[in-house]
């Protein structure tokens, strides 16, 4: 287990857990921002971490948006200080967006803001049922700077993530999950455990493939179909290279549970 002060990770079995520790509402300061990337770039080095799940500290939020706090020094009346200021979150939300194995963001309460553009950043959503999930820059003459005007419109479609930009409004799980913003919805108490569950489960699959999946899909979708379906033969070649795809199919001749080496 890490030991900082406001992010820390620690393993259970071999899925990474990460949790923001920011009372009250685990907002996204810089140290947050440095600590995140420190935590991610220690799980990616770990051979024995093959998912890694995202949480917030506490029943309160996930995350309920940036450090507002912070804001005062981005108004200078000078161009490219906020601009520099974005590109450096847009550096760690690239990284998890990035980030080689599976992931996956136990929603627990708030995620605003900063906090619902980090949901957005992981591969899978669980929420818990009082969740509330939005991204209310606008309401502070402003609009979402850490990648949501770009991630959320690809996840949920573009008028819908337009309304949730211009209105600024909070939508409550159910909602988040019938317009595909969440994977699933469970009651409160169980989120961490779902989303634990779901890892796990997924850290069973052999590792290369898993990647290989990320891969095809997140690059596939920044081009056109027969750019992705070139990149998925390329992909498909590597795959059959792999120690695991030769244990896989085996294990399936011999009638028999593989035992994947994620090699």
């Amino acid at each position: 287990m890490s030991e900082r002060e406001l992010v820390n990770w620690e393993k259970r079995g071999s899925v990474g857990l990460m949790t923001i520790n920011n009372p009250p509402v685990n907002a996204l300061g810089a140290k947050v921002v440095n600590e995140i990337v420190e935590c991610l770039r220690e799980m990616e080095e770990d051979d024995g971490v093959r998912v890694a799940v995202v949480t917030g500290a506490g029943p309160k939020a996930f995350m309920a948006g940036a450090d507002i706090k912070e804001f005062p020094q981005l108004m200078q009346g000078k161009a490219g200080v906020a601009g520099m200021y974005a590109s450096r979150v847009h550096n760690m939300f690239n990284y998890l967006d990035g980030f080689p194995k599976p992931t996956v963001a136990a929603v627990n309460g708030l995620a605003l803001g900063g906090g619902c553009e980090l949901a957005l950043c992981c591969d899978l959503r669980v929420a818990a049922e009082n969740a509330l999930l939005g991204l209310p820059e606008i309401k502070l003459g402003l609009f979402p700077g850490g990648g949501g005007t770009q991630r959320l419109p690809r996840l949920i479609g573009e008028a819908k993530a337009k309304e949730l930009m211009f209105t600024g409004d909070f939508i409550p799980a159910q909602e988040a999950l019938r317009i595909g913003l969440v994977n699933s919805v469970v009651p409160q108490a169980e989120v961490l455990n779902a989303a634990l569950e779901l890892a796990g489960k997924i850290a069973q699959r052999p590792g290369v493939a898993l990647n290989l999946i990320k891969q095809c899909v997140d690059r596939g979708l920044q081009m056109t179909l027969e750019e992705g379906l070139r990149l998925e033969c390329d992909l498909f070649d590597r795959v059959f290279l792999t120690e695991d795809v030769r244990e896989g199919v085996s294990a399936f001749i011999e009638k028999r549970d593989p035992r994947f080496s994620h090699r």
